[in-house]
């Protein structure tokens, strides 16, 4: 069967495989940039660890506002046009990178990177939900987080292997013709809001839907978690004596990965809530593992169970959100849900570090553990309170 023939018999799969790739593409060049630039800013610039985490992680700050506001903008002017402004932001960036302007350019460029990565992400989960069956969105959902985990993955050694083949200036322009290329591809996309003849009726309710405020606390609680095994699994292991902290972190990764491709099924067939509860639960498990663990074995152990958790919180907790949000306000319940995510790193990492430095590592990863169960108790919650009978009165 040729391309356009499969096309146009299943023209929604086609179209979420253009999204998904047009995601790819954009975090490939965001992957890209990541093991460069703290080098970058050492190396070149002379800065030290403070400007390194600065520029690293600055980011962050303008992704967890402009979620919301990509999302409702998306519910207002289609998905297409958000997607295609994020992934010019995030081309922007990389030609700041180019400038002379030292850490304080660098901070700007990667100011200018949050907005579009936010954007690109929000408006291309509404649009990934708005293509797929209503008995398959979980799936879908957790497919399209693919798009965001392998271009973080495989960006790194993309920007590796330019910065040794040229320069970090090589990367940079990587980084700015990558998102470019994602726009081309997402440019040529169908979307129903942004082709519709009459415009959209703007969204009613603020920045913050109250559907997506239980199920982004739940988001939240385990972005603790990855906090935790990002930050400090191998000075945990280093200090321990047992080391391999990175091939641990590693196969957390993996486990993400393979868990979303081969589970990504449970949130549709088994239920979110009970999905959500079961990854939360997982998730505490394995962080425990990690908390007391004296040898390799038990902490890879630990990071396979906490990946499988971790991969299946997201797809089953935006499921619950889109099912209880109208068609209306599916944008800006997605921004406001995905930007919980963007809280709980920005705060978990720096929470993380100060329980290590006052009690250890062990007590930091005990903390994530008790995060993550709380999020299962809260999904759960939310579940019994819907399923309580209505007195009457």
């Amino acid at each position: 069967m040729s391309v356009s023939a499969f096309v146009r018999r299943r023209p929604n799969l086609s179209a979420f495989a253009g999204v998904l790739c047009a995601t790819l593409t954009c975090f490939l060049a965001i992957g890209a940039v990541l093991p460069v630039l703290p080098r970058y800013v050492t190396d070149e610039l002379g800065g030290g660890d403070l400007e390194v985490g600065l520029v690293t992680g600055v980011f962050a700050f303008t992704a967890l506002v402009g979620r919301p506001f990509g999302g409702r903008l998306a519910d207002r002017r289609g998905r297409r046009p958000v997607a295609l402004a994020g992934m010019v932001f995030a081309a922007a960036a990389g030609l700041l990178y180019l400038l002379p302007f030292g850490v304080p350019g660098l901070v700007v460029a990667r100011l200018v990177l949050g907005v579009g990565q936010g954007w690109v992400f929000t408006a291309g989960l509404a649009w990934t939900v708005d293509l797929a069956p209503v008995h398959r969105r979980g799936q879908a959902i957790g497919f399209y987080g693919l798009g965001v985990w392998g271009g973080l993955s495989f960006g790194p050694l993309l920007g590796e292997a330019a910065r040794h083949a040229g320069s970090y200036e090589l990367v940079w322009a990587l980084a700015a013709a990558l998102p470019l290329a994602g726009a081309a591809l997402a440019a040529r996309l169908p979307d129903r809001r942004a082709d519709a003849r009459a415009p959209a009726t703007p969204p009613a309710g603020g920045l913050l839907p109250a559907e997506a405020v239980r199920p982004g606390l739940a988001l939240f609680l385990s972005a603790v978690g990855y906090a935790a095994m990002a930050g400090f699994v191998v000075l945990h292991l280093d200090e321990l004596g047992v080391g391999h902290g990175a091939a641990v972190f590693t196969a957390f990764a993996t486990t993400v990965v393979a868990a979303r491709l081969g589970f990504a099924w449970l949130p549709d067939h088994v239920g979110a809530e009970a999905t959500a509860i079961g990854a939360g639960i997982a998730q505490a498990i394995g962080l425990t593992l990690v908390a007391v663990t004296d040898g390799l074995a038990l902490a890879l152990v630990g990071a396979l169970v906490i990946g499988a958790g971790f991969s299946l919180t997201f797809p089953s907790l935006a499921l619950l959100v889109v099912t209880r949000v109208d068609e209306a306000r599916r944008g800006a319940a997605m921004g406001a849900f995905t930007a919980f995510f963007d809280l709980g790193i920005g705060l978990g990492a720096p929470i993380a570090g100060a329980i290590s430095a006052l009690a250890g590592y062990p007590a930091a990863f005990g903390a994530a553990a008790g995060a993550a169960a709380a999020g299962a108790l809260l999904t759960a919650a939310g579940l019994r309170a819907r399923r309580r009978p209505v007195s009457p009165t």
